[in-house]
């Protein structure tokens, strides 16, 4: 593919991505945050072959970089997820 075509695939990407998102009522926001988590670990093992595959210094930091991203999406995710759950147990805190 050239790279006007991958160009183009990332634009129309984030504006659907962005378009939908802002359509999302705010009481989802954090339940559809709990199901990217599994998106992220996707993203986590892809990069994770991508910053060891040794094809390039450039795809070694690409990979690394999105890893460490990832990481914090899904940690991130983890911790939202738990306060929220607290939120709904008998007697917890509010």
């Amino acid at each position: 593919m050239s790279f006007l075509s991958i160009l183009t695939i990332f634009v129309l990407a984030v504006f659907v991505g962005f378009e939908v998102i802002t359509k999302v009522p705010p009481i989802l926001h954090t339940p559809l945050m709990s199901g990217s988590n599994a998106i992220s670990g996707i993203t986590i093992i892809g990069a994770i072959v991508a910053a060891s595959s040794g094809a390039g210094l450039l795809t070694t930091v690409l990979g690394s970089v999105a890893l460490v991203f990832a990481s914090i999406n899904v940690v991130g995710g983890f911790l939202v997820t738990h306060r929220m759950l607290q939120k709904f147990k008998k007697g917890g805190p509010r």
